[in-house]
């Protein structure tokens, strides 16, 4: 099924680890963020403000790589 065009305003329901969404709820209390959902939104917006800036080092890379290999989500 084809994806539709992203539209202003529109949102999407996407699937975490829950112990990832608890891990980032606890590191919230007492921030400006009133909900994991709209932190995650500002870190992928703020990724994605930095075109041709790797946001990660290659040692973090390398760690993301192996985590998402170990949660089975890559091969």
């Amino acid at each position: 099924m084809p994806e539709e065009p992203a539209r202003p305003g529109r949102t999407r329901t996407i699937e975490l680890p829950e112990d990832l969404v608890s891990a980032i709820a606890n590191r919230l209390h007492g921030s400006a963020f009133e909900s994991v959902d709209a932190f995650v939104a500002f870190v992928l917006a703020r990724l994605l403000d930095r075109p041709g800036e790797a946001p990660f080092s290659e040692e973090d890379e390398r760690y993301l790589r192996e985590r998402l290999r170990s949660l089975g989500y890559i091969d």
